[in-house]
């Protein structure tokens, strides 16, 4: 998702907001990024400690400074309050030593994000959202994108069992994710896809990396899967037509040795010009907007 806006940036203190920045500055979670940019921080902390799921932490003045979860900093209060006057907004808490804030974030979908959901559950396939965020957040995105399959407050482990329970129905899912949380189920789908700007950890689980703010590279690619394996389908036909055809007729003697190794490169030529059409849609599609691993 594009930067989410700070709801209560007016309520914080200015030296607040400059610590909180640089201490986000040594985190990669999409609300600390956020956060970074919009004090402008530049110049991080130094010995930023990260603890998975929870937040960072470092030493300012011989107090301890934290961003990250409500629980982590010791801001459950602050949040409950936040909470109350932002419902849907997703947040993320600061504290120096017994001092605590929380900051409110407005999530902002992808400029196309509507426009790709829609074209995505006409072409058959079926959405669900797989989210750590709270569960007004999250239903807040879901109203707005027509998406009836979602669940909220999941951890790492969550979203694991979530996927392994669609895969043994049959499912073959796509996760698409970008924060470090989505690093475990982002290995655990049959195939996986994050933007550019997901953590480092993400992108390294994920199978393929797209460019840009837009989710249409998502869409294109699981076009460009299904021109393939419509292409792969076909060469196989044709090659069991040939078999079907060529076999008996050289079994029975009717074809020479010239004739069949002119007809044996024929067909690999027709198969070969065949699967080079799927080549091209890929290029033409993509572009440099995804990469793939190898």
């Amino acid at each position: 998702m594009p930067d989410p806006e700070i709801a209560n940036f007016a309520e914080m203190a200015p030296q607040t907001l400059r610590l909180a920045g640089r201490l986000a500055l040594g985190s990669r979670h999409p609300l600390a990024v956020a956060l970074a940019k919009a004090v402008g921080a530049r110049e991080p902390l130094p010995a930023v400690i990260e603890q998975a799921g929870q937040g960072v932490l470092s030493v300012v003045d011989g107090q301890p400074v934290k961003l990250g979860s409500p629980d982590f900093c010791g801001a459950r209060a602050q949040a409950v309050q936040v909470h109350a006057s932002y419902a849907s907004a997703s947040v993320i808490a600061f504290s120096q030593g017994e001092t605590a804030v929380v900051f409110a974030f407005r999530q902002r979908l992808r400029s196309d994000a509507a426009q790709v959901i829609c074209g995505l559950k006409q072409d058959g396939y079926r959405i669900a959202i797989l989210s750590g965020d709270r569960k007004e957040a999250v239903a807040d995105v879901a109203a707005s994108l027509a998406i009836d399959v979602w669940q909220a407050d999941l951890r790492p482990a969550d979203k694991i069992a979530r996927i392994e329970q669609m895969r043994k129905a049959g499912q073959r899912v796509l996760m698409v994710g970008d924060g470090l949380n989505d690093a475990p189920s982002l290995a655990a789908a049959n195939v996986s896809m994050s933007p550019i700007s997901a953590t480092h950890l993400a992108q390294a689980a994920a199978d393929a990396i797209f460019l840009g703010e837009q989710l249409e590279p998502v869409a294109t690619a699981l076009k460009v899967s299904r021109r393939a394996f419509k292409v792969m389908t076909q060469n196989l036909w044709l090659a069991v037509i040939y078999n079907l055809i060529a076999l008996p007729l050289a079994i029975a003697g009717f074809v020479t040795p010239l004739i069949a190794a002119a007809a044996m490169s024929g067909s690999s030529i027709l198969v070969t010009a065949n699967a080079l059409r799927a080549r091209i849609s890929k290029n033409e599609l993509l572009g440099d907007r995804v990469s793939w691993k190898s």
